[in-house]
């Protein structure tokens, strides 16, 4: 029998929070620009600008909220649920909310062990882990967050910095004279 390879160490927490910072940036660009922009169809994946972040947070929401939690029973019933395609920025932001809320209520749980459970999502073939369901959503954020660059970049507009140097949570500074100094 092969032996098989531990994945590697993941900060969960650290991935969450940048992904939060940068989806965040993202709509603080755009809330500033003419609806007319934002809220047409581009021929992206999800359409529109706003309903591409509209879908990011259903990643997250779906694979953080209840395929990790082991909720996958309600999910036909939360796809169903209108506030999860706001058409306007306060609904965006209510949703926002309601996503990013309940991805810091489960922040504790994300530990290691927890990274390793296997879990299985009812539209997807397989079966992987916790790991792999951050994972997901943090890559399929990456790749429609890619897709609104593109989108402003049709309109010469320019898009909110995202690299992980630029926005990764960054360690908290000890104050001078404080202990190990």
């Amino acid at each position: 029998m092969p032996n098989r390879v531990r994945p590697p160490r993941l900060d969960a927490h650290a991935l969450l929070a940048y992904d939060r910072t940068v989806f965040n940036a993202f709509v603080r660009r755009l809330r500033r620009l003419p609806r007319r922009v934002t809220h047409l169809d581009l021929g992206i994946a999800h359409g529109s600008m706003i309903r591409t972040l509209d879908h990011i947070l259903n990643v997250h929401e779906s694979w953080l909220l209840y395929i990790v939690p082991g909720r996958q029973r309600e999910i036909a019933a939360l796809w169903r649920e209108t506030g999860r395609q706001p058409t306007t920025w306060k609904g965006l932001d209510r949703y926002a909310a309601r996503v990013w809320d309940g991805i810091d209520a489960r922040g504790p749980t994300l530990t290691e062990r927890e990274l390793d459970r296997v879990v299985k999502a009812p539209w997807m073939p397989g079966r992987y882990t916790v790991r792999d369901a951050l994972l997901q959503a943090s890559f399929e954020e990456a790749h429609h967050i890619g897709e609104i660059i593109g989108a402003l970049w049709r309109f010469d507009l320019e898009p909110p910095p995202m690299t992980w140097i630029e926005r990764r949570p960054r360690p908290k500074r000890r104050a001078p004279g404080g202990r190990g100094s």
